[in-house]
């Protein structure tokens, strides 16, 4: 055998599986979904870097200084949480809860409320982080997606995420679950596919993944 030959044998060995062994060829369905549980649990996770830093947070009785010039002092529950932050003025919700509040999963998309992906809940109510001021909210109740899951136990929407790959990017998928979770609890949105698309209007997927989206709403339905 010549030189050539000998060297094209030695790459063939390395390059194909010897007979009997099994190719190491991930399918693309199952890199999705690896990278989908990397993007969900980024999104949803209680336990990420961010609720760590949360959590770290002034109780609000403990704080009696007075704010720095130019701040204002506010009071809030954040996903059970009493929690005293001193922000400025024109400061909106969605700064104050992914700045100072390290609570990052409230994604930051339009900063004009037109793509839903810093959807939250306050008092309940599904509304847009970002056009809403956080001096606005004292003594409110704030529900962001991290506080969705309880402990390591995902919340149905989240799972229903998984299940039906709603996700591609997930950027936007925390605002999604929020509104969802939302819509589910009104009695006035209808069940239907259309009433389901009509109240998810608000928010925005560039990647597409409407169709999947709705299937992860609807597998939920009469679980929360």
């Amino acid at each position: 055998m010549s030189n050539r030959d000998q060297s094209r044998a030695a790459r063939g060995a390395t390059d194909h599986p010897r007979k009997g062994q099994p190719a190491h060829s991930a399918s693309r369905r199952r890199f999705l979904k690896s990278a989908g549980m990397s993007s969900i649990a980024a999104a949803t996770s209680g336990a990420g870097l961010g609720q760590a830093f949360a959590d770290e947070g002034t109780p609000a009785a403990a704080t009696n200084d007075a704010p720095a010039e130019g701040k204002s002092r506010v009071t809030f529950k954040i996903n059970g949480r009493m929690k005293q932050i001193d922000v400025a003025p024109n400061v909106i919700l969605l700064d104050a809860l992914r700045d100072d509040l390290k609570l990052t999963g409230t994604k930051k998309g339009c900063d004009h409320g037109q793509c839903g992906a810093c959807t939250v809940h306050v008092n309940g109510v599904a509304i847009n982080s970002c056009l809403s001021l956080a001096v606005m909210h004292e003594g409110d109740e704030i529900t962001t997606v991290e506080g969705l899951a309880d402990g390591d136990a995902l919340h149905p929407i989240q799972q229903a995420f998984l299940d039906e790959d709603a996700y591609q990017c997930g950027y936007c998928t925390s605002g999604q679950m929020m509104t969802a979770t939302s819509i589910l609890a009104d009695e006035r949105v209808g069940a239907s596919d259309n009433d389901v698309r009509e109240a998810m209007s608000g928010n925005i997927c560039r990647c597409g993944a409407y169709k999947n989206i709705l299937a992860a709403v609807q597998s939920t339905r009469g679980k929360v």
